[in-house]
């Protein structure tokens, strides 16, 4: 078959795994911890499962495929994936990371990795003079989220990935929002790729896992060095669920894309919303460069309801969506970033970065969109405190 294939296609068979021995369409189970070896000098290439196994092997070679990399890498959680990406930094290393990460990703830079020499910088990297004045004499990399969550800011990967090989550092890139479906970073010049794939990757809000993707030899030996001896790695059947969740990958995003931009519109046409976020919105501040590197918006957006009073009605009367940690999943999922993803950053910081109290996150599943917008109509109305723009 001709390698110029659509996305969507390209999609399934990454995930498809035909089985050589009986011809099963689906990956087998490798339900073992360890491999019997032929013999004292011969040796599979499997021997503990810690350090891999086909069914693991299966998922990884599925999302290097669809990133466009050469080398995935499944972690048992995506902190667990961002961790060991950012654990391939060293005692006096320095990074620059999104001023608006995801509040784990937070937690980790401000109090994990300092207890190891690792130091950072926060930057708004919708401004690249300042991601340019924050380059230091030791710093090895620059760490973007892009959208991002939950202010859906997008940050041109490209300029800052340019602007990182001009410092010989690298550039990574957290793709949860978007994946490659929608984005591909790789292709942009980022040389490594992060996904929480419990979200859209997964689909069905029954697992955890973390995937990781590079093309770069040097940085995929560092990332499976820290991978093998952490440990953190998906089990056996999170991988074969995780797989099953991709093959549906494609038809997910773009009904929940197509959504969202429903969604989003109809917010902010609605007075008592004080703000939308979401760049598919042609009133985005980023929304030329969001549809100049990427297919689309995607499937999130947030929106303000003015207060934690307004936000807190409108909770209590909605219907359809889920309240609930996460995103990505068949069913909608309303957050309250404040309290659930971003409570691990401290108040005036949130505050800051804009994260208010009136501030929820929607991820749009699949049910019928006029269903949901009816939805929010019926709960806007118990919003007692209404915001005019």
């Amino acid at each position: 078959m001709s390698e110029e294939i659509s996305f969507r296609t390209k999609v399934v068979h990454a995930s498809l795994g035909i089985d050589e021995a009986t011809g099963a369409l689906n990956t087998p189970l490798h339900l073992s911890s360890t491999f019997h070896q032929p013999d004292f000098d011969n040796y599979h290439a499997f021997d503990y499962a810690r350090s891999g196994n086909p069914t693991r092997q299966a998922v990884e070679e599925a999302i290097a495929k669809l990133e466009n990399g050469t080398h995935g890498f499944a972690f048992a959680t995506g902190m667990a994936a961002i961790s060991a990406a950012l654990l391939t930094l060293s005692q006096g290393d320095h990074f620059i990371i999104s001023g608006d990460v995801y509040g784990g990703t937070f937690r980790l830079t401000e109090q994990v990795l300092p207890r190891y020499g690792i130091t950072h910088t926060f930057v708004d990297m919708g401004d690249l003079d300042a991601v340019a004045a924050a380059f230091q004499e030791n710093t090895k990399l620059v760490y973007v989220e892009t959208p991002s969550n939950p202010l859906m800011r997008v940050t041109d990967i490209e300029a800052v990935a340019r602007l990182a090989k001009e410092h010989d550092c690298l550039t990574f890139v957290d793709n949860t929002f978007l994946t490659p479906v929608l984005q591909r970073p790789l292709d942009l010049g980022a040389d490594l790729v992060v996904h929480s794939a419990t979200k859209f990757l997964g689909g069905h809000s029954d697992i955890l896992a973390g995937l990781v993707v590079t093309n770069n030899e040097a940085l995929a030996k560092q990332v499976y060095f820290m991978q093998n001896s952490t440990g953190g790695v998906l089990g056996v059947q999170d991988c074969w669920l995780l797989l099953r969740g991709l093959k549906t990958l494609a038809v997910r995003m773009n009904v929940g894309t197509e959504s969202a931009q429903r969604v989003a519109e109809f917010l902010e046409a609605d007075e008592r919303v004080a703000a939308v976020f979401y760049p598919g919105l042609s009133s985005h501040p980023d929304y030329a460069l969001q549809q100049a590197q990427a297919d689309a918006a995607g499937a999130v957006l947030s929106f303000d309801l003015g207060s934690e009073e307004a936000a807190r009605q409108f909770v209590n009367h909605v219907h359809l969506p889920v309240f609930s940690v996460s995103l990505g999943a068949v069913e909608s999922i309303l957050s309250y970033p404040a309290r659930m993803s971003h409570a691990a950053i401290p108040e005036a910081e949130r505050l800051k970065l804009g994260i208010t109290p009136g501030l929820l996150r929607f991820s749009v599943g699949l049910e019928d969109v006029d269903d949901i917008i009816q939805d929010f109509k019926q709960a806007l109305a118990y919003t007692v405190e209404r915001s005019a723009r």
